[in-house]
């Protein structure tokens, strides 16, 4: 179904700009596939998170994680059906998690925070923005601002997870950045089978200016 708009609205594309490439053309079709499939996965993801009683809570953790996500990028699993087990499980095990665990007392939850920041630190400095074949980003001004604006939302993040009195809201934000320092990370993109996009791109090709 996702396949069959994505290629429609393609050729729809197509006859506006008839002379697109073919690197273009995948660029686009890929970012279709991620726009297209995200929408029944989202719908689905609230849905039942609101029959779970949990739905508030999913909806503030993927809203609070897309800053440092959008910025930092990730893997990205193969298909539909593991996109939307991935997205389940990492939102509905945070929000589960951060429930019921309790980091106390409070010297140990400073330490957490302090060993969480200094790991994201080394995983942005080394794989950030972490991209993929499909959508590369091969600009350096670009790539350097996504590094900055990495450092920053994730650091944020983690002041107000320190600021927050509200265990679970401030757990939510903490494991956040944890999931989304590790889907950056060079063991994670092996374990998923993807590949950084720039470092392909690159065997081949100059880096933009």
């Amino acid at each position: 179904m996702v396949d069959n708009i994505c290629k429609y609205l393609m050729k729809k594309i197509e006859n506006q700009i008839p002379d697109i490439n073919e690197e273009r053309k995948e660029v686009i079709m890929y970012g279709l596939e991620l726009i297209i499939g995200e929408i029944p996965k989202l719908i689905l993801l609230i849905l039942l998170a609101f029959i779970l009683r949990i739905g508030l809570l999913v909806i503030f953790a993927y809203v609070s994680m897309l800053p440092y996500k959008a910025m930092a990028g990730g893997f990205h699993l193969k298909s539909h059906i593991g996109c939307t087990l991935g997205t389940f499980i990492v939102y509905f095990g945070n929000v589960l998690l951060s429930k019921y665990l309790i980091i106390q007392p409070d010297y140990i939850r400073y330490i957490v925070l302090i060993i969480t920041w200094i790991f994201s630190m080394i995983m942005i400095s080394l794989y950030a923005p972490a991209d993929t074949v499909n959508i590369p980003i091969l600009r350096k001004k670009e790539r350097k601002l996504k590094k900055i604006l990495s450092y920053i939302f994730m650091t944020l993040t983690l002041i107000a997870s320190l600021l927050i009195h509200d265990s679970t809201i401030s757990n939510i934000l903490l494991f956040n950045v944890i999931m989304e320092s590790i889907s950056i990370s060079k063991l994670a993109y092996k374990l998923t089978k993807n590949e950084y996009g720039y470092k392909v791109y690159n065997s081949n090709k100059e880096v933009l200016s």
